[in-house]
């Protein structure tokens, strides 16, 4: 998973298949379940879920409280209307809730179908405090754009994960799906269904589908075939005009990866915003073994969305190499209502991150500089976390505070803790080793199908590689060391110094100064723990200011976006008044908006190297 905020830019594939015991006759094998798309109700679609013969008297039915990649938890029970459960008479059975994912039906035996409405979630984002995370999400637009993350439709029944599911989408005739489902061979074809085949309830949530009006290309890249789909409210943007970065950026991945091989086949589905109050505002992307949704502004310029596009997709295509060819037990069998979180955040996302960095050095696609600077942004975006936390502890507690509430930091730390590995991994090997050699070495103990033990992980890390290991894992992996990154840049002949920098008024590239409160979008504040560049610190602004006003514009989401867009026309000679809101009083700051710099942190070689030093660089950044 990676999350963009488009105005502050901040910044696993988890699957599952458990043992079960069969509870349906033989004459039934799977669960029938059928989507309405073209009867909408009220803004939602009916489900129907025909699940065999039970031979036991009560059951229970599950939504999903959390699902794979988003550690978080969501309760997509919340968005379902209606339940019943029909016997074979078409009389409703006795139905009691025991939570919002749970619903639980006595006289199971003469149990027939079930049916239940469902709500999208992209109309609620902005009315709720903890929206789900829109790649995560759900859309209902009746006859135009349906963003089926099927978690939040399809359920599960007692011990039934592992039966097979068939999927009738019932659909409008002007809209085509762009899926990794495999379609049913054979019977009638249709222009207003069309019927897909799951082998298990977790190939059904980890397999979206986008229904839309035509717009895809597709594209080879060794043999793997990659289609890219989109959904542009206004047709502003077209498959056709993102392709070209898109097919440049998966042949780099796919040549920096090698031998690595997840799948044949890759979906991106990109669905873009409105922002019109009641549609997606949550944007990033959520991974899948074969496919990734990705959501974003369609104000987005072009050149902006190109490189969101890159950001997001190559973080997202590299986790078909961790997790999916490299997970625990945990992930392995994974429990949607009641899961139990692995330890390994460092290598599920922070590897998969830091590969969507250092393959654009090693291809090509970026100079040293850029990469330098990447870097050094994820260094001081880390300085917003909790720098003394175990990570390994952080990953496996998640869900609860005060981890969760530095989930983030996986991409950041995560990142800059696969970097100094990296490193030392050259070091140590005189350069023939890095963590892409590890990660290859491990995909082929491992694999798709074999999970590791939690605990046992950084010991065959250890086993694989050298002692020393040992030490760094134990100090700042499971430890609550903060690492020294000067001590590991110096390895490579790198070091840090102070430069001053030309920055935007309210962003450096996409680091932002400022940020909005989730839970209130009129809320803008100066963010905390950042350094400020000289525009703020001009006017004596802090970080946890709540910016009330700019030049007598009252200040919200809507409206800091068009101050930010005028800004770029600013002089150095504009007046700018703001009012701000600092421990309950308002402040008036007034002056010239000046030429922002900002004194930053930038890796830099040293002048006089040793042969080992600039041979474990030309390793690390060459591969």
């Amino acid at each position: 998973m990676k999350k963009i905020a488009i105005v502050s830019f901040t910044c696993l594939l988890i699957y599952g298949c458990g043992s079960t015991k069969s509870l349906v006759t033989a004459d039934k094998v799977n669960i029938k379940t059928t989507i309405d798309l073209v009867n909408v109700v009220d803004d939602k679609v009916m489900v129907t879920l025909d699940p065999g013969a039970f031979t036991k008297d009560a059951v229970s039915f599950y939504i999903p409280k959390t699902i794979p990649g988003t550690y978080s938890t969501d309760n997509y029970g919340k968005y379902i209307e209606g339940f019943k459960a029909i016997d074979n008479k078409g009389n409703e059975l006795p139905v009691t809730k025991s939570d919002d994912n749970t619903w639980n039906i006595t006289n199971a035996k003469g149990l027939d179908k079930i049916t239940y409405y469902v709500n999208d979630t992209y109309d609620t984002e902005a009315e709720v405090e903890e929206a789900v995370f829109s790649p995560a999400g759900t859309n209902i637009k009746k006859g135009d754009n349906y963003m089926l993350n099927l978690h939040g439709f399809v359920g599960y029944f007692d011990d039934l994960k592992e039966v097979p599911y068939e999927l009738n989408i019932v659909k409008p005739e002007a809209l085509v799906s762009t899926t990794s489902l495999k379609k049913k061979v054979g019977g009638e074809a249709s222009t207003q269904s069309e019927t897909f085949l799951a082998a298990r309830y977790f190939d059904v949530i980890d397999n979206p589908i986008l229904y839309a009006k035509p717009n895809t290309e597709s594209f080879t890249v060794n043999d793997i075939t990659v289609t890219l789909s989109v959904y542009s409210p206004t047709g502003i943007y077209s498959a056709a005009s993102l392709k070209p970065q898109m097919e440049e950026m998966v042949r780099a991945q796919k040549n920096f990866l090698g031998e690595i091989d997840g799948t044949k086949e890759y979906n991106i589905l990109l669905y873009l915003s409105t922002l019109d109050g009641t549609d997606a505002t949550g944007f990033g992307a959520l991974e899948h073994h074969t496919s990734t949704v990705v959501v974003l502004p369609e104000q987005m310029p072009k050149p902006a969305l190109d490189e969101a596009m890159k950001d997001v997709v190559s973080h997202e295509f590299f986790h078909i190499v961790t997790p999916l060819n490299v997970h625990s037990e945990e992930v392995q069998y994974f429990d949607f209502n009641d899961p139990k979180m692995s330890q390994h955040l460092w290598m599920y996302e922070g590897t998969t991150e830091y590969f969507a960095n250092l393959f654009q050095i090693q291809q090509g696609l970026i100079n040293e500089a850029e990469f330098y600077k990447r870097i050094m942004d994820k260094v001081n975006n880390a300085k917003s976390f909790d720098d003394a936390m175990s990570f390994t502890e952080m990953s496996a507690n998640i869900l609860d505070e005060p981890y969760e509430e530095n989930y983030a930091n996986v991409y950041e730390k995560g990142a800059l803790i696969n970097m100094a590995l990296d490193i030392s991994l050259r070091e140590l090997s005189n350069g023939e080793k890095g963590v892409l050699w590890l990660m290859k070495e491990l995909s082929k103990k491992y694999g798709k199908n074999t999970p590791f033990k939690d605990d046992e992980l950084i010991d065959e890390i250890v086993a694989m590689t050298y002692y020393e290991i040992r030490d760094f894992f134990d100090t700042h992996v499971i430890g609550n060391t903060p690492i020294d990154y000067n001590e590991f840049l110096a390895k490579a002949g790198l070091t840090t110094t102070d430069q001053e920098n030309r920055t935007g008024y309210f962003l450096d590239g996409e680091v932002p100064f400022i940020d909005v409160d989730p839970a209130d979008q009129n809320k803008v504040f100066i963010r905390k723990g950042i350094t400020l560049n000289s525009f703020f610190e001009s006017l004596g602004a802090q970080g946890g200011d709540i910016i009330k006003s700019i030049n007598d514009t009252a200040i919200d989401l809507e409206a800091i976006r068009a101050v930010i867009e005028q800004s770029f026309a600013w002089t150095p000679e504009t007046d700018i008044k703001m009012v701000i809101e600092r421990d309950g009083k308002e402040i008036t700051m007034e002056g010239k908006v000046g030429t922002p710099t900002l004194m930053v942190e930038t890796i830099v070689p040293i002048e006089e190297i040793t042969d080992k030093e600039n041979a474990i660089r030309e390793a690390w950044l060459r591969g």
